[in-house]
């Protein structure tokens, strides 16, 4: 239940602060006072967007709040705890929102910072705002599946019936872009066969590339090589000059000197390292020619095997040493079309999510039957009283040529005014003053059947009056029994209804005007309904007929 509403700097509102009450509150007052910028400002804080003209004429931002009891709604209190945005105390709810002159919005609920995708969530919980123009959107299909999933209470269903609907025709689209792309897949798996066979006859190692190059290198320098190392030995070990004898002569020339200076010691320690490492040079390049193979075969078949490689390479147009990675992604790619080219496996998938929509959708319709003729009889009997005797209400389920997102049928509102006329689509049988009974009708069966706290009606009884007037007012009132109801209304039948009373006036000259509301006494609501009866001109006899109507009505 809404408990209080607070307004800064909101359209003509400059401060408002005002607290509500359980049971049925109209609020009045003359055409432009703002009676409905009330309900704008709620719809801000429930997730509406915000326009710049909403904005009070030179205030830098506008701030909104209202107080929600929780005690009416389990609903939201279990998405309060979910979203870990419950109040500490567990019974009230505080929702606000800033609004600023550059069209920048910031909302929280119980003091943490919110979305509006959030606000909206948590909003449609709280609160069902039915404004005057619903008779016109009544006549769209959409609006109808609407209203009667929420009259049944299985708007969830619809939800997955619509969920397994696109899951079906993503497996359906899956099943037939493969038989559409069969010719394609063949020709390219054709392709990659092929090249699966080269690659893998081919045999190519990750490291192989490298390996063949060195050793080619290696085969045809083979003579330098050779030649090279015979020089090294023969320089190092063999000749008559060689190094390493010559190193052991200084040497041993110079150990002899160091036993009359023994500073001469270091240069022979120095001497001797060296000498030993020219040794084991000599005897590597030994080892080294005892291992150089100089076969020319052996340079011709790795020759041979670079030129293959590098033909296969060049082929695919990658580099020689990317033939494993090539080989690898074309077994991937192969695997891949062979999955995808599993028609029976695609078909299977698209028959199961087929059946599993089918079925979610067989259930909505089953229970839209029920909740179709439930909600057609009672808004035939709301009709009856808002005269439209012998009228009737029907909700029809077309069958659909081809199954869609909603279900497999078109729900349809039809409509009699009166006894002798036939059914008839409700957009094209009732008049506008009509529409807009058969609509309250609707709005109230829907709304007892609902689970939302508080209830919002915006002018829904424009165009009528008298003693419809006053049983729209005792529907309100019966209503307010069980929700809390909020009614914007400018006829004094329907206000005399109300357990609250509040005034909406403008003060002000054209360049600052301002919007107040009052809570009206027992008399001053006497008051207002003369001067809505009467007009400017309240005599004696609008004052006596108020108060008449005011004594009828209220609440014992």
């Amino acid at each position: 239940m809404l408990r209080s509403l607070a307004i800064r700097n909101f359209v003509v509102v400059s401060v408002l602060d005002v607290e509500f009450a359980g049971g049925f509150t109209v609020l009045t007052g003359e055409t432009g006072a703002g009676k409905s910028i009330l309900l704008d400002a709620l719809s801000l804080l429930l997730g509406d967007r915000f326009e710049a003209g909403q904005l009070r004429p030179g205030a830098e931002r506008a701030e909104l709040a209202a107080e929600f009891t929780l005690d009416d709604a389990p609903a939201a209190q279990a998405w309060l705890a979910d979203q870990d945005l419950a109040p500490e105390d567990g019974e009230s709810l505080l929702l606000r929102r800033v609004l600023d002159a550059q069209g920048k919005s910031r909302a929280w609920i119980n003091g943490r910072t919110a979305t509006l995708a959030q606000l909206a969530e948590l909003g449609a919980l709280l609160v069902a705002i039915h404004g005057q123009h619903a008779h016109q959107t009544l006549s769209e299909p959409a609006a109808q599946r609407a209203l009667v999933d929420g009259f049944g209470g299985f708007t969830v269903l619809a939800r997955e019936v619509a969920a397994r609907w696109a899951a079906w025709r993503a497996a359906a689209e899956r099943r037939d872009a493969a038989a559409q792309a069969a010719q394609a897949t063949a020709s390219e798996r054709a392709f990659l066969d092929e090249r699966r066979r080269e690659l893998t006859a081919l045999a190519v190692t990750d490291d192989e590339w490298a390996e063949l190059s060195a050793a080619q290198s290696r085969l045809a320098n083979a003579a330098d090589l050779t030649a090279a190392a015979n020089e090294g030995v023969a320089a190092l070990s063999e000749s008559d000059d060689a190094l390493g004898s010559r190193l052991a002569q200084v040497a041993q020339r110079l150990r002899g000197a160091a036993a009359h200076d023994p500073a001469l010691a270091e240069a022979v320690a120095l001497l001797e390292p060296a000498a030993i490492a020219v040794d084991e040079a000599a005897r590597a390049l030994r080892d080294y020619l005892r291992r150089l193979d100089v076969d020319p075969d052996a340079l011709r078949q790795v020759e041979e095997r670079l030129s293959a490689i590098h033909d296969v390479a060049r082929k695919h147009r990658v580099r020689p040493d990317a033939l494993p990675a090539l080989l690898a992604e074309t077994e991937a790619r192969l695997a891949a079309l062979a999955e995808s080219a599993d028609a029976a496996a695609l078909a299977r998938r698209a028959g199961a999510a087929e059946a599993a929509y089918r079925d979610a959708a067989t259930q909505l319709t089953k229970k839209r039957q029920f909740a179709a003729a439930e909600l057609a009889h009672r808004v035939t009997e709301a009709m009856q009283t808002l005269a439209m005797a012998g009228g009737r209400l029907e909700v029809a389920l077309v069958p659909v040529r081809e199954p869609a997102s909603h279900g497999l049928e078109q729900l349809e509102l039809r409509v009699a005014t009166h006894p002798k006329q036939p059914l008839g689509p409700l957009a094209r049988v009732a008049s506008g003053g009509e529409l807009s009974r058969i609509a309250l009708a609707i709005q109230v069966v829907a709304s007892e059947a609902g689970d939302v706290g508080t209830l919002v009606f915006d002018e829904v009884d424009s165009g009528i009056g008298g003693a419809v007037a006053a049983t729209v007012g005792s529907l309100l009132q019966k209503l307010a029994a069980r929700r809390q109801v909020l009614c914007v209304t400018h006829l004094p039948q329907v206000a005399a209804f109300a357990d609250t009373h509040f005034r909406v006036t403008k003060a002000g000259d054209r360049d600052a005007v301002t919007s107040e509301l009052a809570r009206l006494s027992a008399g001053e609501r006497v008051d207002e309904l003369a001067r809505m009866l009467g007009g400017a001109a309240v005599t004696a006899k609008t004052r006596a007929h108020a108060k008449e109507l005011y004594e009828l009505h209220r609440r014992a």
